[in-house]
């Protein structure tokens, strides 16, 4: 929008203040021109974007319409160029005859209107509608990536060669299978489609009779596509060359990275294993997107008292902290949030990981290597010699490393560590069955958090849902809690791919290493006194903070129940 005509209206017709005016246009100055004015105004809350898509259709006399609610003809998307709309910020609706009917955030260029009457022959009418439609319209009708079906129609598979089965595999023509453009383009879209869905992770699955290609989004897994079972071998070849591992190693299991550049200068990193099955390799990338690690520790899901309990551990100059879960619960994101907070000049931090999934500046990181000998443990004792402050153990796993580690803890260093427990009081027996005494547990742990991930009831398409009282009580709400509780679910929305569900949110039991757990460590207590006493303490359990994310709205009874099981 020309600023100063959008600006002056809006000040004209006192829906903003000059001051405010000059502060957004100094923070567009700020941005070198990137953010339009009328983003700017909607981000600080000044004006909503209904408002003011509905204020300059009245200025311009334009209609307004919800671009979400049009199915554009292809026919008519091909009139203007991707990068056309993209620089006007445009999107085509409709021809008739000699007219092309655009839809447009900013009816005051002119520049645009005329551009596009030169460049296409046909009379232009202008309908107004907000930024973020037109931003999802370009991606949804200039969709860069080819559709499956195209992809599809496009493979000529008998001018495939298809390897056999046999032991002895011919690298060249597996090669030259993988260099056919069909593949090329097939394997593309399942790492660009994975990304503009939002997944974690891709399972590329070879079967006896199918081939199967599997997404997990927001922790569930969804089958996307079944691509030929003639491609199976060129597919999974093309894979692993482009993650630079052995395509002819087909009997053992390999680890390997993709690294592709999205628009915008914008990096994807996949962590690609492959693992031998009867029918062939099945490959799972992990998808690494650094732009969207959530660091912030107030935005990961920890109730108030427990992100207390959890920064007053992490900033002891020693101890151990332990975040427990099964894998994909979100552990590595709650130890690079810790680490992200204690990242000074100040303190010498070295982590050990298997793999190093996300890098930082500031931090020292050592990827492990089981096949020379660098191991947790071998790291860790390389750690001691290198004067640390702050020690990262991706995993506890052995005696030996727990061993190391509580020593490093008791001798003036901070041990952040992971484990595989289901719940906070059952990682002090996993401790002491690894060897580790009672007397050192105790002494050495500052405090056990474990959590789960559940998924997000979707914003868009949020409604209430009816449950039964005894339902949650049975869930264990108190009787008086579960009269107040309004639950709610998702309908099921094209934001949301009709799950119901968008994003994720932790569940957290954070239980500091209070005198009275460390007397029951010492009195050689089991699980299950460790957890009551817990309890009896005010510590709550995960069950506990998923019904506490219920009754906020933030996930549904259903997450609840999947995610958690009931507190004895």
């Amino acid at each position: 929008m020309h600023v100063s005509r959008l600006g002056e209206l809006l000040v004209k017709n006192s829906i903003i203040t000059k001051e405010q005016l000059t502060k957004a246009l100094e923070e567009q100055k700020e941005s070198g021109g990137q953010q339009r004015l009328g983003s700017i105004l909607i981000k600080n809350g000044l004006i909503t974007e209904p408002d003011l898509t509905s204020f300059l259709s009245k200025q311009y006399g334009f209609p307004s319409i919800n671009l979400a609610d049009y199915d554009v003809d292809a026919s008519v998307i091909k009139i203007i160029p991707v990068d056309i709309a993209q620089k006007y910020q445009i999107v085509p609706v409709n021809r008739s005859g000699s007219t092309l009917i655009i839809a447009m955030c900013d009816p005051s260029n002119i520049f645009a209107i005329d551009d596009i009457k030169f460049m296409t022959g046909y009379n232009v009418e202008v309908v107004i509608a907000s930024e973020s439609a037109i931003r999802g319209g370009i991606d949804k009708f200039y969709d860069q990536s080819a559709s499956l079906a195209d992809v599809m129609n496009d493979l000529e598979l008998d001018d495939l060669e298809v390897i056999g089965e046999e032991e002895d595999v011919d690298v060249s023509s597996l090669e030259r299978a993988t260099e056919d453009a069909p593949v090329v383009k097939l394997v593309n879209l399942i790492l660009t489609d994975a990304i503009k869905k939002k997944a974690s992770d891709i399972h590329v699955e070879p079967y006896e009779r199918s081939f199967r290609v599997r997404y997990r989004i927001d922790g569930i897994l969804y089958e996307v596509m079944k691509p030929p079972m003639k491609l199976k071998n060129a597919i999974t070849s093309r894979i692993k060359i482009m993650a630079e591992l052995d395509i002819a190693e087909r009997r053992l299991p390999q680890d390997g990275r993709i690294k592709i550049k999205l628009g915008g200068g914008k990096d994807m990193d996949f962590r690609v294993s492959v693992l031998p099955t009867l029918f062939g390799e099945k490959i799972v990338m992990r998808l690494l997107d650094k732009s969207n690690l959530q660091l912030d520790m107030t935005k990961l899901g920890y109730e108030p008292d427990a992100l207390a309990h959890f920064q007053k551990e992490i900033h002891k100059p020693f101890g151990m902290v332990l975040v427990t879960g099964p894998t994909g619960s979100g552990k590595t994101v709650s130890l690079y949030s810790a680490l992200s907070e204690l990242n000074k000049v100040s303190e010498n931090i070295s982590t050990a990981e298997d793999p190093v999934e996300f890098n930082f500046a500031g931090i020292n990181q050592v990827q492990m290597h089981e096949d020379i000998g660098l191991n947790f443990a071998a790291a860790l004792r390389a750690f001691l010699r290198q004067d640390p402050d702050i020690i990262m153990i991706g995993e506890i796993r052995d005696f030996e490393t727990a061993e190391i580690g509580v020593k490093a803890a008791l001798t003036g260093h901070l041990v952040l560590s992971t484990l595989h427990t289901n719940d906070a009081p059952s990682t002090i027996n996993r401790l002491l069955n690894m060897g580790i005494e009672p007397f050192l547990v105790a002494s050495a742990v500052n405090l056990i958090t474990a959590q789960r991930l559940a998924r997000r009831v979707c914003s868009d398409c949020k409604v209430v849902e009816e449950i039964p009282v005894q339902a949650l009580i049975d869930a264990g709400a108190s009787a008086n809690e579960a009269q107040e509780f309004v639950c709610y679910k998702g309908a099921g929305c094209p934001k949301c791919n009709g799950s119901g569900y968008k994003g994720r949110v932790g569940f957290y039991q954070v239980m500091p290493m209070l005198e009275e757990i460390r007397e029951l460590i010492l009195n050689g207590a089991n699980t299950a006194e460790i957890k009551r006493e817990s309890m009896r303490l005010g510590i709550k359990t995960m069950r506990q903070s998923g019904l506490t994310k219920l009754k906020e709205g933030v996930t549904s009874f259903e997450e609840v129940l999947r995610v958690t099981v009931a507190d004895d």
